[in-house]
């Protein structure tokens, strides 16, 4: 039995006994009212004091009972601990124990089992591996150690001391379940485990196995880890500050670099440079994105656009563009700086399709009309690069690296010059990024893709550095 199913019977049992007292309280009184007034009769009081008093504790259970609902300990489909009393119970754990691990267990492919196979299986998925993982820890001597269901396919584990004692399990684990079913549904299960030398918040490190699990599936290198609580006050400051490095790298057309990429990175006070991808999340939860992004594009003006004939792209989240407080900075700057009309790409990628295409296509054709832009990244990899495609009206779009990488498998180039005919024939311009040796650089040149790019043709240059 798992600890949660065990906590949840502790905590009926003490309910119930709850319940009991009063009505064994009123039996206890009157049993010795009776022997204490054996030679003579009771008092009208009593009868009134003990009405009183079943009234009281009728009202009592019934409180007690309506509680009982209200507090849920365990999840009713994996019957492991809800979120909630999760968190609860970890706190107390990362309190009282100044080493402590956190791993998360999580059913990568649950979304296409409730699809395929229906939801009920889906739920009978969920509290079969709660009940694998229980067995395969308790086997390795990990007993008692909480476990909670806190959305969709995914589970937290919280366990006693640092991490390290704990990875090669995790690994192992994850290789011997790729042949774990259940009634023959596949089941795909992947984790990650953190410890509380990275933080003691119970948000951080959930939101950082998160992301540490979706960087393990693209890569065994180990992520430097940082403090999320440091990490925030850098981009806060870093922001405030404007202190940001900005990289570019020459995009070329016909063998001429036509379109220059910009990359802007936040600069902490102790002259550090921080990754875009370890501090996005955090701008997003700040609501700092607008201000972000704002930011981003007037260091790329004021440094980087001459009078070369030349483009600028820089990345810019979609959200942004939706938020008319930017579009009204955006147009301020443009019309403080007039030679940066014609010259700014704002490239965008977006993994959720947003749904008022044709107030977002309203909002891009505004913004072509200040000389800026549009490009939509990663086609082929996201499908709402494709619906874009067919929905905006765009200027450019550029593929998936990944078919970059595996450019010598005969489907990919098939895939891609298909790509490249369809947007071609709306009307939009190709860009081929990574671009990283002779083969690939042949295929582009005779594949009719527009723009190329990669350390081959230019590598990265530094810009400017505040």
């Amino acid at each position: 039995m798992l600890l949660p199913e065990t906590k949840e019977r502790e905590y009926r049992f003490k309910l119930a006994l709850r319940m009991g007292l009063p009505i064994f309280g009123l039996t206890l009184a009157l049993i010795s009212s009776t022997f204490i007034s054996t030679y003579e009769s009771l008092q009208p009081s009593f009868y009134i004091s003990s009405l009183i008093f079943l009234l009281f504790s009728i009202y009592f259970i019934f409180y007690l009972i309506y509680r009982g609902f209200d507090v849920r300990i365990t999840d009713s489909v994996s019957k492991t601990f809800t979120r909630d009393y999760l968190y609860a119970y970890l706190e107390k754990e990362i309190k009282q124990k100044k080493e402590y691990s956190l791993v998360l267990i999580t059913i990568d492919n649950l979304h296409d089992i409730n699809t395929r196979y229906g939801i009920k299986n889906g739920d009978k998925v969920l509290y079969e591996v709660a009940q694998y993982v229980g067995e395969y820890f308790k086997k390795n001597n990990i007993k008692n150690f909480p476990m909670g269901h806190i959305k969709g396919g995914d589970f937290i584990l919280g366990l006693e001391n640092k991490k390290e004692k704990y990875n090669t399990i995790l690994e192992l684990f994850c290789l011997k379940s790729s042949e774990f079913k259940v009634d023959d549904i596949e089941v795909n299960i992947s984790g990650a485990i953190l410890d509380t030398d990275f933080s003691s918040n119970i948000d951080h490190m959930v939101e950082k196995l998160f992301e540490q699990q979706q960087y393990n599936k693209k890569t065994s290198v180990v992520q430097e880890d940082m403090n999320p609580n440091e990490l925030e006050t850098y981009v806060i400051r870093a922001i405030n500050a404007q202190s940001v490095v900005v990289l570019t790298q020459n995009v070329f057309e016909d063998g001429k670099a036509i379109i220059e990429e910009c990359f802007v990175k936040l600069k902490s006070e102790n002259s550090k440079i921080l990754h875009p991808k370890s501090y996005m999340k955090i701008v997003n939860r700040l609501g700092l994105t607008a201000e972000y992004d704002f930011l981003a594009l007037e260091k790329i003006i004021s440094t980087c656009i001459d009078n070369a004939n030349k483009m600028y792209s820089i990345s810019i989240s979609p959200s942004s563009l939706r938020n008319s407080s930017f579009l009204s900075k955006i147009k301020e700057l443009l019309n403080d700086n007039p030679e940066a009309k014609g010259k700014i790409i704002f490239m965008l990628s977006e993994v959720e399709y947003y749904s008022h295409v044709q107030r977002y296509n309203a909002t891009l054709q505004s913004i072509k009309k200040l000389g800026i832009k549009i490009a939509i990244d990663r086609l082929g990899s996201l499908h709402t690069s494709f619906l874009y495609l067919k929905d905006l009206e765009i200027d450019m779009v550029r593929f998936d690296s990944s078919y970059t990488k595996d450019i010598n498998k005969a489907r990919h180039r098939s895939i891609l010059s298909g790509f490249n005919k369809m947007a071609h024939n709306c009307g939009v311009k190709t860009w081929m990024k990574m671009v990283e040796n002779q083969e690939i650089k042949s295929f582009v040149e005779h594949s009719d893709i527009d723009y190329m790019q990669g350390n081959i043709l230019a590598k990265l240059e530094k810009k400017y550095e505040d």
